[in-house]
């Protein structure tokens, strides 16, 4: 098995993914960057969110290690793996805020969870990171009292509510607008350079994948296994792979 590489900050190394045996994808060796966005692109059945879903712990690989910062992640004891999870962010396809509490008490759901901090400490910080997304005054507001680009935006607050290292976005322009998607895309550009954060998309999106990816990793369908990785630009014009710049074109 190949080595992780030293100053990646996740290393995937021979992933196999599988649901009763039988493999979604095989193979799969990738680096993810410090402060890069970094996007997990195919078609439909690919595997994105279940690659998405390793990635973060909630299922374990067939075969094959995910390492973050240089430590095993998916082979890690429980309360090892546990401390590593701090790390991360994950805001949800469908947002997932809880429709009974407001949108200040969302985000502050992690920060009583997870930290000894005060009632008035919690509130600074909710209101700040409401703020940094752009809803400053909605605090009080229910997600169904908001549009679907403000739940997105406040899952996306709730996500940073512990200043993760890596933030995992499933779908995050899913059922919006190209205008209000192209302003969450704005938004994700400017918390990784504002904040450096390291930022994992899935998404089939094309042009929120050509405005705000470094790189992008296709997974293959065909071939059960990665089908190529690079600049998505770079990719659509001269990608070994066919089915690559078929997706990176919208050919068919």
């Amino acid at each position: 098995m190949p080595m992780p590489t030293a100053n990646a900050h996740i290393s995937v190394r021979d992933l196999t993914m599988a649901y009763d045996g039988r493999a979604i994808m095989e193979g799969l060796n990738f680096d993810i960057f410090r402060k890069e966005i970094f996007v997990i692109m195919g078609g439909s059945g690919c595997g994105k969110s279940t690659l998405l879903r390793h990635l973060i712990g909630l299922q374990q690989p067939a075969s094959g290690e995910i390492h973050l910062n240089g430590k095993n992640f998916s082979d890690a004891p429980g309360r090892m793996q546990e401390a590593m999870l701090r790390h991360f962010g994950v805001m949800f396809q469908s947002g997932a805020l809880w429709s009974s509490l407001t949108l200040a008490e969302n985000v502050a759901l992690p920060l009583r969870e997870y930290t000894r901090l005060g009632a008035a400490e919690i509130n600074e910080i909710v209101r700040y990171k409401l703020a940094l997304v752009g809803l400053a005054g909605f605090e009080d507001y229910y997600p169904a009292q908001i549009s679907g680009g403000m739940i997105k935006r406040a899952s996306l607050a709730r996500a940073m509510a512990l200043d993760p290292q890596v933030l995992f976005l499933d779908e995050p322009g899913a059922g919006l607008d190209p205008v209000t998607s192209r302003l969450l895309d704005d938004l994700i550009l400017q918390i990784r350079d504002s904040l450096g954060e390291t930022v994992v998309i899935v998404t089939h999106e094309l042009e929120s994948i050509y405005a705000i990816a470094d790189r992008a990793l296709f997974l293959d369908v065909a071939t059960r296994t990665a089908g190529a990785l690079g600049p998505p630009g770079e990719l659509r014009d001269h990608a070994g792979n066919p089915r690559v710049r078929q997706f990176l074109r919208r050919q068919i």
